[in-house]
């Protein structure tokens, strides 16, 4: 699992039009990097319209969003139009980029780890570091955290 300070893995996802995006593609930006269990249900909803209510000011600062989760991109797509959301959602059917980023099994009593996602976000700087991350995080917590880690990487120092 990726950590604060770290260098991003590079990954690549199809995206909900069948396209293929590398997390490289967006060196020079910020990126914003959220994943959900389902699409459609009532948390993942919450927290991609969240980013979607939260788009211009995250753009502002020079950062894309990408949605992640294991939904089909049939079945993003629709999502996507459906809640008119304004950024790339990928999928990842095999949980191979979800679980390199830690966010698949749900520990059970630190003896075994259920077969589930876990809702997350990650941000990334211009160079690809890490700069923020929480596994698990609440709907409403990961736009908020992440609006919030954005914003600090574009304060300037204090002379």
């Amino acid at each position: 699992m990726p950590a604060v300070g770290e260098l991003a893995p590079d990954f690549e996802l199809l995206n909900q039009d069948g396209k293929t995006v590398r997390l490289s593609d967006f060196r020079g930006q910020k990126v914003v990097l959220f994943v959900f269990p389902k699409a459609n249900t009532m948390g993942c909803n919450a927290q991609a319209c969240g980013f979607r209510d939260e788009f211009e000011a995250i753009s502002a600062r020079n950062a894309v969003i990408l949605g992640l989760s294991a939904d089909s991109p049939e079945t993003l797509e629709e999502w996507k139009r459906s809640k008119q959301l304004p950024y790339d959602l990928l999928s990842d059917p095999e949980h191979a980029v979800i679980e390199a980023w830690g966010a698949y099994g749900l520990p059970l009593l630190g003896l075994v780890r259920l077969p589930m996602i876990q809702r997350g976000y990650w941000v990334i700087d211009e160079q690809g570091t890490m700069v923020a991350m929480k596994v698990p995080v609440a709907p409403g917590d990961s736009v908020k955290r992440a609006l919030e880690a954005v914003n600090i990487q574009v304060t300037p120092p204090q002379p």
